[in-house]
């Protein structure tokens, strides 16, 4: 192979544009799919008041979980705004949060009038870190959101035991790690209420939409009445219209039902597939010192939704983003550091833009000051990660091209710095 990076003009290391989660190469989407849209199409009714599918993907979902209720709604945002609405929490209560995270794990806090609490995360999984997030305790705090980053679960035991211990609920955030395990659980089987995310990137997809699990039988009823208005319906009259609480509609549509419900059917496969090839590709750079693979913690089972590189900017004398640009060009789907800023760095805490100029509920209630230095692991762990995307349509030919562009990358600046 040539030694010239893509990037300065020489070939690129992946022959041909991989399958990825934006294109139909790199969804599984087919007949059982087609199939389950007719029959919503031809049943005249597209919405889940008078339909039947998205009540059938909230069953087998719960079933296939193992948990007593599962409520479908628009997004993954909206399944962590409803776990916490489902709370009935008071303004100022603080919800205890990793910086490591899609933002959409955080907002619905804010939603809820209450402040986000960062802590930092563990140096290795990058999710949240139980004796930091105890030093982050105050008598304010109601919640925690533990999120399964990238598919590796947290450490359950631990957040478990502490959130019992002071009487705290643990939700869980799964949207990046469907059927993750940790000793031996299912990530969203721990925790009190679970969230899961059906976007375009997810192991399983109906475009946008999302799924709320809990064992919890109060917490399922608020958190279904809030998806729908805290309207308790009687489709035979209009009459008897109430509102209960404040609430939102965030309804799931029965096309993106019957998208979810085929989609729920092929997840064992699809995690097969990516668990398979991320082995493949761990053994593939195994003597490739310039980097380090993801490997699942003790007693865990990583999921793989994305394949979290770490680069040894030392032994490879080059900056992280520098690496991750030229392995995109090499074309290797990626997100370079990821989210680059834990995100409390975001104008949206460091400038508290909220409800107009209030900094409302930051202002009276909040005590962090959210800026460099809040969570140090957390900063400098972004800071030389590459997320490649992961795919269960890779065959074993596209890893060894991935493979080929991160060796091709590695070499080429060890032996710049050793010149």
């Amino acid at each position: 192979m040539t030694h010239a990076l893509a990037i300065d003009g020489g070939p690129k290391a992946v022959a041909e544009k991989l399958p990825t989660f934006l294109d139909a190469a790199g969804r599984t989407f087919g007949t059982e799919e087609e199939r389950l849209v007719i029959e919503v199409l031809r049943s005249g009714c597209l919405s889940r008041n008078g339909g039947a599918m998205v009540e059938r993907l909230e069953r087998d979902f719960a079933t296939a979980l193992g948990v007593p209720h599962a409520i479908a709604c628009s997004t993954g945002t909206a399944a962590v705004h409803l776990a916490l609405a489902a709370l009935d929490l008071e303004p100022g209560d603080e919800v205890i949060v990793p910086p490591i995270t899609d933002i959409g794990s955080i907002l619905p806090v804010l939603w809820q009038n209450a402040v986000p609490v960062f802590a930092d995360v563990d140096p290795v999984t990058l999710c949240l870190d139980p004796e930091d997030l105890a030093s982050r305790i105050s008598p304010r705090t109601r919640a925690v959101i533990a999120v399964h980053l990238a598919g590796q679960p947290c450490d359950m035991p631990a957040l478990t035991a502490l959130c019992r211990r002071h009487g705290f609920v643990l939700i869980e955030d799964c949207s990046q790690a469907y059927w993750a395990e940790c000793h031996g659980q299912i990530v969203g089987t721990m925790g009190d209420l679970a969230c899961f995310s059906l976007q375009q990137s997810k192991h399983m997809t109906c475009g946008e939409g999302g799924l709320l699990a809990t064992p919890n039988h109060a917490y399922a009823a608020r958190a279904r009445l809030f998806a729908d208005k805290a309207w308790p319906r009687d489709l035979t009259s209009l009459g008897s219209m109430r509102f209960l609480f404040l609430a939102q509609n965030y309804r799931m549509s029965e096309l993106q039902g019957a998208v979810a419900l085929a989609q729920l059917g092929k997840l064992q496969a699809t995690l097969a597939c990516r668990r398979r090839q991320a082995a493949a590709l761990t053994a593939l750079l195994e003597d490739v010192p310039e980097v380090q693979c993801p490997r699942a913690a003790a007693g865990t089972t990583h999921s793989f939704w994305l394949y979290m590189l770490r680069v040894n900017e030392e032994r490879c004398g080059a900056r992280t983003a520098d690496f991750g640009t030229a392995l995109l060009a090499e074309g290797v789907p990626s997100w370079v550091q990821y989210i680059v800023d834990p995100l409390y760095l975001s104008p949206l805490f460091t400038e508290r833009h909220t409800y107009g100029a209030s900094e409302y509920p930051f202002r009276p209630f909040g005590r962090q000051v959210y800026d460099s230095g809040l969570c140090p692991r957390a900063e400098h762990g972004l800071r030389n990660v590459i997320a490649l995307w992961w795919n269960e349509a890779y065959t074993d030919e596209h890893v060894r091209q991935i493979a080929s562009a991160i060796r091709k990358v590695a070499r080429h600046f060890s032996r710049a710095m050793a010149r």
